[in-house]
């Protein structure tokens, strides 16, 4: 049963606007966005096309630096990090679909770390969710919502490229 209805399009028009005067704040072509698989990815992948970045977007897995690597194991080989350029001094913008618990995002900067030092790391998210469990909170987020930790938010991408949200029961 879905109880919150939420507008994934008018969230990514209003998430793209917030980023545009960060992205052009002086860093130009040292800033690089870099999406957290899968839907952040989705998110990153769209940003680039629609900021008229150069280059291509970075994506980035947190499986290998995840704390509960042990009961999850490995996922699938299709969400490698892919970070096609360099990571030391450049200002890192980390896209993700859903902020929930900051773990996530934890492992992921572990893992951009593996392959060097950015000058800077900044995270935007489409839905802030609260409910954090580490001290991690985005620059940017396009809405903040309450729900019960029995339901989970997850970004669905269409054939076309558009987005949805579905809220569902975990």
């Amino acid at each position: 049963m879905t109880i919150l209805q939420l507008d994934a399009e008018a969230l990514y028009a209003d998430l793209l606007a917030h980023l545009r005067p960060l992205v052009r704040r002086g860093e130009g072509a040292s800033a690089a966005l870099v999406g957290i698989w899968s839907g952040g990815a989705w998110l990153a992948e769209r940003l680039q096309r629609d900021l008229g970045l150069p280059g291509q977007h970075g994506v980035i897995s947190s499986a290998l630096h995840r704390d509960d690597f042990g009961s999850r194991g490995l996922a699938a080989t299709t969400d490698a990090t892919a970070l096609p350029f360099e990571i030391d001094g450049r200002h890192i913008l980390l896209i993700d679909d859903v902020l929930y618990t900051g773990r996530t995002t934890r492992a992921v900067i572990n893992e951009l770390f593996d392959f060097g030092r950015p000058a800077s790391v900044a995270l935007a998210v489409l839905v802030d969710r609260g409910g954090r469990e580490l001290p991690i909170e985005p620059a940017v987020s396009a809405a903040r919502v309450v729900l019960p930790a029995a339901q989970k938010l997850a970004l669905v991408r269409d054939e076309e490229g558009r987005f949805t949200l579905d809220v569902e029961s975990a």
